[in-house]
């Protein structure tokens, strides 16, 4: 299948709180004029920071990026756990407040791989259908654990507050590196419990996507510096805004959307800030790079039988599954992929 080249690029997008992901694409496609753009990975309503958005042809790099390790500054709550782990949820269990030291510790003992249990209220599908959606019909919804691996883990802010005679941790903003499906909600609740505890999450921020970084982002000037304070004040407004559309909703009213000069700047910015397949970015995604002869170029956007001499080196003593085409400098052609037999075949070609 062949893609305009036009309509290919990567965004890296400052999503800011109070938003969900699927609606931050509003931008990107106003901006960029496509209707065909995806996400690396979902971040939650009262959640902020990175997403990498992909568009056209390039949305088939989405799987790709999202398995990419991530990083996070997460604000966690102390005393209190909710049926969601975040903000917006109902409170489920109270708990005293760990002491610093005792977080300290819990910090280091989740610092490695760890089976961890996911959060019922999310994304995840048992027997097709969203654990979220299962829990919210009042239907049971048993996720297993599954391995995931935090890569590191830094103190960046606590709130002390002084209780039962001692100095206690109330709140405290925490650096998080984590792999590929981490919740960073269920890592939250299990440090917690282990310090004899209970916790949800306050706010979030994502800061890298691999080595995507969010101050590259377009709309990363618009987002407030990540405090506790902050963060609070965002969980706040989060709530706030997601109990206006719950209202509006029984009014059956449809809020008006008013284009401000904020998201022209943002589109304009997106514009700007819009990448292009390069090969640092092929080899990030964990493809092989293959730089395709001149005069086979037109041989190979037309779908040709593809042969090893069209290319640089020989496809056939590639080891990955996907290997990116280019043609001389940075121009992305294609897509090839392995097939069951161990032969590479087109998976898209760029015209």
């Amino acid at each position: 299948m062949s893609e305009n080249i036009n309509s290919n690029k990567i965004i890296l997008l400052a999503k800011r709180p109070a938003q969900t992901s699927f609606s931050s694409l509003f931008t990107v496609k106003h901006a960029l004029n496509t209707q065909k753009v995806g996400h690396t990975g979902t971040l939650d309503s009262f959640a902020c920071g990175l997403l990498v958005v992909c568009t056209g042809a390039l949305t088939r790099l989405c799987g790709r990026i999202t398995e990419f390790n991530k990083t996070y500054e997460a604000v966690i709550t102390f005393g209190k756990e909710t049926d969601t782990l975040e903000c917006t949820g109902q409170t489920v269990k109270t708990a005293s407040l760990p002491t610093l030291q005792s977080l300290k510790k819990s910090l280091l003992h989740f610092t490695g791989t760890y089976m961890q249990k996911p959060p019922v209220f999310s994304a995840i599908h048992i027997n097709g259908k969203r654990a979220s959606d299962m829990v919210r019909s009042g239907r049971s919804a048993e996720i297993p654990a599954r391995a995931v691996t935090v890569f590191g883990s830094e103190l960046l802010e606590t709130k002390l507050v002084y209780s039962d005679g001692a100095e206690k941790v109330s709140a405290a903003r925490i650096r998080f590196t984590v792999s590929k499906g981490t919740y960073i909600r269920s890592l939250a609740r299990d440090i917690a419990d282990y310090c004899g505890s209970a916790a949800f999450l306050t706010g979030l921020l994502r800061t890298k996507v691999g080595n995507f970084d969010l101050r590259d982002a377009a709309g990363f000037n618009l987002l407030d510096d990540f405090t506790i304070e902050s963060a609070c004040k965002n969980a706040e407004f989060t709530i706030r805004k997601e109990n206006e559309v719950l209202e509006a909703k029984k009014k059956e009213k449809k809020s008006l959307f008013v284009v401000s000069k904020e998201e022209l700047i943002l589109r304009n910015e997106v514009v700007e800030k819009s990448l292009s397949m390069t090969k640092d970015i092929a080899v990030q995604c964990g493809f092989s790079v293959l730089e395709i002869k001149p005069d086979k170029l037109s041989m190979f956007r037309n779908g040709a039988k593809l042969r090893s001499d069209w290319f640089d080196v020989s496809p056939f003593s590639l080891k990955d599954d996907f290997a990116a085409v280019f043609a001389e400098g940075e121009e992305f052609c294609g897509l090839l992929e392995k097939d069951s037999s161990g032969y590479f075949k087109y998976s898209f070609v760029i015209n």
